[in-house]
């Protein structure tokens, strides 16, 4: 039965439903632009800079907790979600809206359908919010739900899915080989939820057929969710290939200068699940943020939406930049007598390297681009990779990824340690593998610093 409004709640309403229309022209508008040209302007109008009165050129951080309404009727709108409002910075925030939406409208750039966002306090807070609902109910015949995941992921999503998932009562199914179609497929069944994978991963440099999964995804009645931090949207676009959700730790390679943390979702609306109500796969990402996030509350603070919209705006020529770095980086170092293995999806030699040159292209170029993420081993022992590691003296030692200052880490004692031994086996992390991110800086600078160090070993 349709709800029946007092007069002023419906005078809002009214007033509401014509700001909805002019924002979805001028959306439409802003989705048939080039790519740069959305991240430098993402959803900040003209309407808007000159409606408040200052003309501001940068979106404005609100830094305030809370909307206040005009009068009873105004808040019985807003609170009912009878209009567009923010109410409640948990909830929803102006300066956070244009980062969802600038995201949004660079992860569906290419695409016929269309896709909303919402950002939250960190990468993993994105992962959780992304994948609880879709393993909220218990499964046929009183068997365990289950979600299929590629083994070749971040530690932490590693974590969440080995045991905070499991404590859930959903279990994990690990594909160890993502780039064998039949390895998925052999792993769903009817109590299967999501497929998950990263997109390249995070060392180890793995990729998947997204179109493929997606299919095969699709022709279960269930989404397909990729994590896509790595890439991000200026070398690829998951929801073009098929995939219904896009998660990211938007900390790393969308926040280069180190100034934020944050996570990204942008879901293509009406998106494929068995298990969802309508209204939640109509616009999964809105819908997100209307129940399951508003009453969870991981959100991102506006300060940190600025920093990372901000950051966005250089997204495409950051990556083009930091790709070439790392190629030069790569040749040098598959050629060092110190060092075992190279991964990088460039190098021609990389048993991925013709399905990365599928998927990984530079946006609005078309060159087959690879990003920033390399990981090599050292010829020698545990102890002989500490050694070069701690001989660094440009390269920083830390756990971040994506910076525009190059930074290395030790996956096994760090980003991977929490999985033990088995675990690390299962995706592919030895002793002696150094995950290195290779930043802004001349790359004869980066080699010369890793030279230094391989021959202390």
């Amino acid at each position: 039965m349709e709800q029946k409004l007092s007069p002023g709640v419906q005078r809002y309403v009214d007033r509401a439903n014509e700001f909805v229309a002019r924002r979805a022209k001028f959306r439409a508008g802003v989705r048939r632009l080039k790519f740069d040209t959305i991240a430098v302007h993402g959803a900040y109008g003209a309407d808007e800079v000159y409606a408040s009165g200052n003309g501001g050129v940068i979106e404005p951080i609100f830094p305030s907790t809370s909307q206040a309404y005009r009068d009873s009727d105004e808040m019985e709108a807003g609170l009912g979600y009878l209009i567009p409002t923010w109410c409640y910075s948990r909830i929803h925030n102006p300066t956070v809206f244009y980062l969802e939406e600038t995201l949004a409208l660079l992860e569906s750039y290419g695409c016929d359908e269309d896709a909303s966002g919402l950002c939250t306090s960190s990468g993993m807070s994105a992962i959780k919010q992304a994948i609880e609902p879709l393993v909220a109910l218990s499964g046929a015949a009183g068997e365990a739900i289950n979600f299929v995941s590629a083994a070749q992921v971040y530690g932490g999503s590693f974590q969440l899915f080995n045991v905070r998932m499991r404590e859930r009562g959903a279990l994990v199914r690990w594909v160890t080989e993502p780039w064998d179609i039949e390895a998925w497929s052999a792993l769903v069944d009817e109590n299967t939820r999501f497929l998950y994978a990263e997109m390249p991963s995070n060392p180890q440099q793995s990729c998947f057929d997204v179109a493929a999964v997606a299919a095969l995804a699709h022709a279960r009645g269930i989404p397909l969710i990729v994590d896509s931090t790595i890439a991000t949207p200026a070398l690829m676009r998951p929801l073009q290939h098929g995939a219904d959700v896009v998660v990211h730790s938007l900390t790393k390679t969308v926040g280069a200068g180190g100034f934020a943390i944050g996570g990204g979702i942008v879901a293509r609306h009406n998106l494929t699940s068995r298990h969802l109500p309508d209204e939640a796969k109509a616009n999964y990402a809105l819908w997100l943020k209307l129940w399951p996030f508003r009453d969870s509350g991981p959100c991102m603070s506006a300060h940190s939406a600025f920093f990372l919209l901000n950051e966005l705006r250089t997204l495409r020529l950051r990556i083009a930049s930091m790709s070439a770095n790392t190629m030069t980086v790569a040749r040098f170092l598959e050629q060092h007598p110190k060092v075992e293995r190279v991964d990088y999806l460039g190098l021609s030699h990389h048993r991925q390297h013709d399905l990365a040159c599928r998927y990984l292209r530079l946006v609005d170029d078309g060159t087959p681009t690879f990003g920033h993420l390399m990981s090599f081993n050292i010829a020698g022992s545990a102890a002989d990779t500490r050694r070069f590691f701690d001989a660094l003296q440009r390269i920083y030692r830390a756990t971040d990824l994506g910076r525009i200052k190059s930074v290395a880490t030790l996956p096994a004692i760090s980003t991977h340690a929490q999985q033990g031994e088995e675990g690390r086996k299962l995706a592919g992390i030895p002793p002696t593998m150094v995950r290195l991110c290779v930043g802004g800086e001349h790359p004869d600078d980066v080699i010369a610093d890793l030279d230094q160090a391989l021959r202390q070993i």
